[in-house]
């Protein structure tokens, strides 16, 4: 079966967001699909741009009428899928990529197991990971130690994915990460 989804989870600012910003405008076959998320947005976000941002009460009401595909709480905040955003990119011909927390790629890995690939990537170290929260976030991360010990956690298990990046410096991580996903398109 061909890869249909390329998933590419990350503890928060080990620069996934970064490595897929880039490759959208990179390779056309690609298309990021925008998910949901209660979270209030940062500066120079926008509704739409990364995420569709609802509030508690709207994303129970999507949750309620099944408009998820997968949904999870990730820190304090809520994150989904819709259904309908996968196929409509399907359609079109083109392989979703999409940067997911862990509970996310589980929940994709059991309902399309034959068409997903994943991809972790690593900081170099956790006082790094915590070094660039604090930067991205101009200091104002609220759960700055709950991130840091999800983090953790998260990168335990980065040996279940198909494929590890150590995100010690952007521009040559950047290149193993494409090599990898254009070896994953050519596969298709």
């Amino acid at each position: 079966m061909k890869t249909k989804m390329i998933l590419v989870a990350a503890p928060s600012g080990a620069g996934k967001s970064s490595f897929l910003d880039r490759i959208i405008k990179e390779v056309p076959q690609l298309e990021d699909v925008i998910t949901y998320t209660t979270r209030n947005m940062r500066i120079n976000e926008t509704q739409g741009n990364p995420y569709h941002f609802l509030t508690h009460e709207e994303f129970d009401s999507k949750i309620n009428s099944g408009f998820f595909v997968e949904w999870a709480k990730v820190h304090s905040n809520f994150y989904g899928t819709s259904l309908n955003s996968l196929q409509d990119a399907w359609l079109r011909n083109k392989v979703v990529i999409m940067d997911l927390d862990i509970q996310g790629v589980d929940t994709f890995k059991n309902k399309f197991p034959e068409i997903i690939k994943t991809i972790f990537i690593l900081p170099p170290s956790i006082e790094e990971l915590r070094r660039r929260v604090t930067l991205r976030d101009a200091g104002l991360t609220k759960d700055l130690d709950l991130r840091m010990k999800n983090a953790e956690i998260e990168m335990k298990r980065a040996t279940e994915y198909d494929f590890r990046v150590i995100n010690d410096d952007f521009e040559t991580s950047y290149l193993k990460f494409k090599k990898i996903v254009d070896e994953l398109l050519r596969l298709k």
